[in-house]
């Protein structure tokens, strides 16, 4: 059995339980080991261990039903304690019940007695108070105040009671005897003076707990808001030792509020009263003062300090939000700064703008000045916008040019002082203006900007770059246009800018929104049509410059020479230096703008380029080496034109480059270049009218492969 409970070690495996028991087995191993493998044997330890575990069951089942018999007998006894138990507890609850009610019925009698005692004891309290007050109105009737009370300074606390209490009869009473009339309510007033010289002293001295005494006996006085004023008043002498106001009231008020809660009943009263002191009288008149000596002479400075004081007094009140200052602190404090600044903030908005619009013109002329330059006045009638018309649509110089000897009259200092400007007008109209107000305010000031800026000051330079640009013909042209246009393009980056970063969030959120927008977007539209035709015009003079070059410099000779074994050059003259010209040309664009307003317009002036080329190359007649020639022409003039980096223009000189080739290309192979890629989606009049360009044409007969 040992050996069998041995075998049931968990976790109990079946067929490792067989393997470990023919393991035991002598002869009964699977290999045999150290005896050979006896299957009788096995099988009768395999009987045996089958009828040892049968007794092992059966033991195990006795064991079982033992154990489940004594578990219903002790389950029915814990039942029978559980039914004691729940008779027990009810009978204890009963008891609870009668006690609980019994108990009540005590109370209840208590309470009665409790108020029978209190009924008779509170009119009884009554009478031995009346008795002793009638007692000092005897005194007082008498003239002669012989108790000890009214005589001992120490006892002042008492007396003031007692006083108090007979001037509040005299008063119900109305009684008009000349003793009462002239005695109480001078002992009253007289009493009502020691306290609060009492209460005055133990201030000076720093004594917290009898301040606190005097304060609860003048609390029923008349008097007592006099001590809170005294109180007040003590409390800020010395305190403005320092230069700065705003912080030694945020120091002062630090110091006080610990104080008036030990001393008073109602600290949040006293506390709002001292700052409501504080705001009108110390705050106001500092505000005044430096306001009224800059308000008329130095409107700059007036709103400097409207901004510095206006932020310093709504920095100090978020301070004062820390205090109890009763239930609706917030609007209390917002109605003492609304008491200081309302008569200045009122007129904020006007010297706003006339500062700003003051400033703007001074900046600008100031800046016309230093250039000794006198503004020419840009017409805004129907004569103008007739002019304007006209030059949007054909491109012509409408009056005399104007030579600015190379001066864009642009200005990234003055662009930089008048955001400057702007840029603390728009912090002080956020922080000074109401609510309502705020989006209307940054509107009038983003006008003042745009006017100014854009109109007076870029607007004008884009209309003398315009004037200044010579005409397409001119020779050895200066083109300061594209300078104009770089700085253009940069100051309104920084116009932009602030648009967004400091205007934006002052009108999100309103109706003031879409009027800006419109705005920005029409001085954005009348600049770019200048900026356009500027640019136009400036593309123009630059190819009118190529030509120029290409008919001063290119001769007929160049491409018919006379001994046509003796060329020695790689290109011709023009051709060199027109692509020297090209190449400086296309640089000053790439530094003149930016974004795809690069490609685009090198894309225009590429193409312009190439009409020009193609045109001049038309104008002569090629001999074989006057052929190869004009190939290394345009070989170079596609070198410049990589300079662009502008796939349309690399493909137009890839064609024209293919279009030369029909002028050396030997008469019978002429069809099959006219066929090849780059040639033969062209117009064949085209490609007729090169070939046309050889001097073999008539004698070799050329034309025949065009019939």
């Amino acid at each position: 059995m040992a050996t069998t409970a041995q075998l049931f070690e968990e976790p109990f495996d079946a067929d490792e339980y067989i393997e470990r028991l023919a393991w035991r087995t002598p002869g009964g191993g699977s290999k045999g080991g150290a005896e050979a493998f006896d299957p009788k044997r096995l099988l009768e330890e395999f009987e045996n261990h089958i009828e040892e575990l049968k007794q092992l069951d059966e033991k195990i089942q006795r064991r079982v039903e033992k154990l489940e018999h004594q578990c219903h007998r002790e389950a029915k006894e814990f039942a029978h304690k559980v039914q004691d138990l729940q008779r027990s507890n009810q009978v204890a609850f009963q008891h609870f019940q009668e006690l609980d009610e019994h108990i009540s019925y005590v109370a209840t009698k208590v309470c009665h007695l409790g108020d029978q005692l209190e009924g008779v004891n509170t009119p009884r309290q009554r009478a031995v108070e009346a008795q002793r007050l009638m007692t000092y109105f005897n005194e007082f009737l008498d003239g002669d105040l012989r108790s000890d009370v009214f005589n001992n300074p120490d006892k002042i606390k008492e007396a003031a009671d007692i006083i108090q209490k007979l001037h509040l009869i005299l008063h119900i009473t109305m009684l008009c005897l000349h003793v009462f009339a002239f005695s109480i309510p001078g002992k009253y007033h007289d009493l009502e003076r020691q306290l609060i010289q009492e209460f005055t002293a133990a201030q000076r001295r720093g004594e917290i707990g009898r301040m606190r005494e005097v304060a609860a006996v003048l609390l029923h006085f008349k008097g007592y808001a006099h001590c809170v004023d005294v109180y007040i008043k003590q409390c800020q002498e010395g305190a403005y030792m320092r230069n700065d106001v705003f912080e030694d009231t945020a120091v002062l008020c630090q110091r006080v509020n610990k104080q008036v809660g030990e001393v008073f009943s109602s600290p949040e009263t006293v506390m709002a009263k001292l700052i409501q002191n504080i705001f009108e009288n110390k705050l106001q008149a500092h505000v005044k003062e430096k306001l009224d000596e800059t308000r008329h002479s130095d409107v700059e400075q007036y709103l400097k300090n409207l901004y510095d004081l206006y932020t310093r007094t709504t920095t100090l009140a978020t301070k004062l939000t820390e205090f109890n200052l009763g239930s609706d602190k917030h609007t209390f404090l917002s109605k003492l700064i609304k008491s200081i600044f309302s008569s200045y903030l009122e007129s904020y908005i006007d010297m706003e703008r006339e500062y700003l619009r003051t400033r703007g013109a001074m900046i600008l002329q100031r800046y016309y000045d230093s250039k000794n330059h006198q503004k020419r006045p840009i017409g805004t009638g129907s004569i103008q916008e007739l002019k304007e018309r006209i030059r949007q649509r054909t491109n012509l110089p409408l009056g005399p040019s104007i030579d600015t000897h190379g001066e864009t009259f642009l200005s990234p200092e003055l662009v930089v002082n008048l955001l400057q400007e702007t840029r603390h007008a728009f912090e002080r109209c956020h922080k000074l203006s109401d609510p309502s107000d705020l989006p209307k305010n940054a509107f009038s000031i983003f006008l003042l900007l745009v006017e100014h800026l854009c109109v007076e000051h870029i607007d004008y330079a884009l209309e003398i770059g315009l004037s200044a640009i010579p005409s397409s013909d001119a020779k050895n042209a200066n083109l300061y246009f594209l300078d104009v246009v770089q700085q253009a393009n940069s100051i309104f980056h920084l116009f932009d800018k602030q648009f967004n970063d400091q205007l934006m969030p002052l009108i999100s959120s309103s109706p003031k929104l879409a009027e800006c927008l419109h705005k920005k977007k029409e001085v954005i539209e009348q600049m770019e049509v200048k900026l356009d035709t500027g640019i136009d015009r400036t593309l123009n003079c630059m190819v009118g410059q190529m030509k120029h070059i290409l008919a001063t410099e290119q001769k007929k000779t160049d491409f018919r020479p006379e001994d046509e074994n003796n060329v020695m050059i790689q290109y011709t003259t023009a051709c060199s230096k027109v692509c020297a010209y090209v190449s400086r040309q296309v640089e000053h664009v790439r530094k003149s703008m930016d974004g795809k307003n690069v490609d685009t317009v090198l894309t225009e002036l590429g193409v312009r380029f190439h009409r020009l080329i193609h045109e001049h190359l038309q104008q002569y007649s090629y001999s074989s080496m006057g052929g190869m020639l004009a190939i290394c022409d345009v070989a170079e003039y596609r070198r410049c034109a990589k300079d662009f980096r502008v796939p349309l223009v690399l493909q137009l000189f890839d064609t024209l480059h293919a279009l030369c080739n029909l002028l050396v290309v030997a008469p019978d192979n002429l069809k099959q270049v006219c066929s090849g890629e780059q040639l033969t989606n062209l117009d064949r009049n085209l490609l007729h009218a090169f070939v046309q360009l050889r001097v073999d044409y008539r004698s070799a007969r050329l034309g025949r492969h065009f019939s």
